[in-house]
């Protein structure tokens, strides 16, 4: 029964280029490691490997990159040891979470797939303490039965299988495995909730886990239907913008406005969810703000992972160097190649290259610059006019020469020589990186 589940859950993938299994050596992930090396003798799969993640929290972990070794070999089954550091915090089973699933993901090459093996009584405790943490819908779908990770994809074939059958399976086949010492202490969330709640439910209702796991299938039902509702909502709002040139999401706020107040808490969502960790019902009160400001007000709504600022009535999505200080100003002593501009992208001189004394800076306030036909113009008026985005404002790289203002990066009119001999094209900086 436990081979024919896996089979059919596994059939989709066989043209992945690489199956790793996620291999702590504990009871689940030897299962899992023991169906899959038997599945290869029988029948042609992708290259199997294993990867053992080693937290280094505990002094008995340091036994189990020599035992998961040992259980590998007898399998002929290649095994990578990553050693992580665990950074501390006020969870400590999120950050070795945290930790494993970032090395997993850098491990990953491209097409391969990452083999996890959590079954349907984690579902159910899954789904129990989000439902305590006051969950929405997509938290309460619990975990997914695959997503991408890093350049390939995680897959948790196990999801619609009990532990009991694992352990069943291990008993027949005399498996041996390691046994985690902190998973008896129940200081720990999901331990308490293993140990003491789950038993006492499935003591009433025996099919408790198999049935909290079907909810959790039903949750993530319902969650693709919003996805979906959010994604005909953001249809109108994702319109181009011409200052696409910055490399930032973004959204027009007028269509959104239009929507019900759920509505828009649904589509803004969907957009953030891949940019930030998503804010509590409470924390939602910051989008109101950002929302019902005054025309004239340049609100922040700031979140987990970075900020949605609101300007020329879009909305944008700013992290990373984005955030950070800029240095101040920098000769460019070689202005026939790219200058990197710290923490802000890089700068380039396209054309015939100008001479003299070339610097480049950052506003300050009361720059004038000449243009043909028009005179000495306020700077800031400049960017009024064409509706630059406030938070862009002081990152626009400036070209002086000789002392003069004579370029405004990337804005039609302020970028180029009077002559056009010459042009100053900004690559700004990413969300994620100093660097585009």
């Amino acid at each position: 029964m436990l081979q024919l589940d896996i089979e059919k859950a596994l059939a989709p993938w066989r043209t992945a280029s690489g199956w790793r299994i996620a291999f702590s050596g504990g009871l689940d992930s030897t299962v899992l490691l023991h169906l899959l090396a038997d599945l290869a003798k029988r029948e042609l799969l992708p290259p199997l490997s294993a990867i053992h993640i080693h937290h280094g929290l505990q002094a008995a972990a340091d036994a189990w990159p020599a035992h998961c070794q040992a259980v590998c070999a007898a399998l002929g089954v290649p095994l990578q040891v990553i050693h992580v550091q665990v950074q501390p915090g006020a969870s400590i089973e999120q950050a070795a979470r945290s930790a494993r699933y970032a090395a997993f993901g850098e491990a990953l090459a491209h097409g391969e797939v990452l083999l996890t093996a959590q079954h349907r009584d984690d579902q159910a405790e899954t789904l129990l303490f989000r439902l305590l943490r006051g969950a929405g819908v997509r938290g309460l779908a619990a975990m997914s039965g695959q997503r991408v990770l890093g350049q390939g994809t995680l897959l948790r074939p196990l999801l619609g299988v009990s532990r009991s059958m694992l352990e069943t399976y291990a008993a027949e086949h005399g498996l041996s495995w390691v046994e985690d010492p902190s998973n008896t202490e129940t200081q720990f969330s999901r331990n308490f909730l293993r140990q003491q709640i789950v038993p006492a439910l499935t003591a009433r209702w025996p099919q408790a886990t198999a049935s909290i796991a079907r909810t959790a299938a039903h949750m993530a039902e319902a969650q693709g239907l919003l996805d979906e509702l959010a994604a005909q909502d953001l249809a109108d709002a994702d319109r181009l913008t011409e200052f696409a040139w910055l490399g930032l999401s973004s959204l027009a706020l007028a269509p959104l406005k239009d929507l019900s107040p759920a509505r828009q808490r649904n589509a803004l969502r969907h957009w953030i969810a891949p940019l930030t960790r998503l804010p509590d019902s409470e924390h939602w009160a910051g989008w109101d703000s950002l929302r019902d400001a005054g025309g004239d007000a340049r609100p922040i709504w700031r979140l987990a992972d970075g900020e949605l600022h609101r300007a020329e009535d879009r909305l944008w999505w700013l992290s990373g160097a984005w955030l950070k200080p800029l240095q101040g100003a920098l000769a460019w002593s070689a202005p026939g190649q790219i200058l990197e501009l710290p923490g802000n992208g890089q700068l380039q001189l396209i054309g015939e290259i100008p001479t003299g004394d070339l610097q480049v800076r950052y506003r300050q306030g009361g720059e004038v610059m000449q243009l043909p036909g028009r005179g000495h113009r306020d700077v800031k008026r400049l960017l009024n006019e064409r509706g630059v985005p406030v938070f862009a404002r002081g990152r626009l790289p400036l070209l002086y020469r000789d002392g003069q203002l004579v370029a405004v990066a990337n804005l039609p009119g302020l970028d180029a020589s009077a002559d056009d001999s010459w042009r100053l094209r900004w690559c700004a900086p990413t969300n994620d990186q100093s660097l585009s």
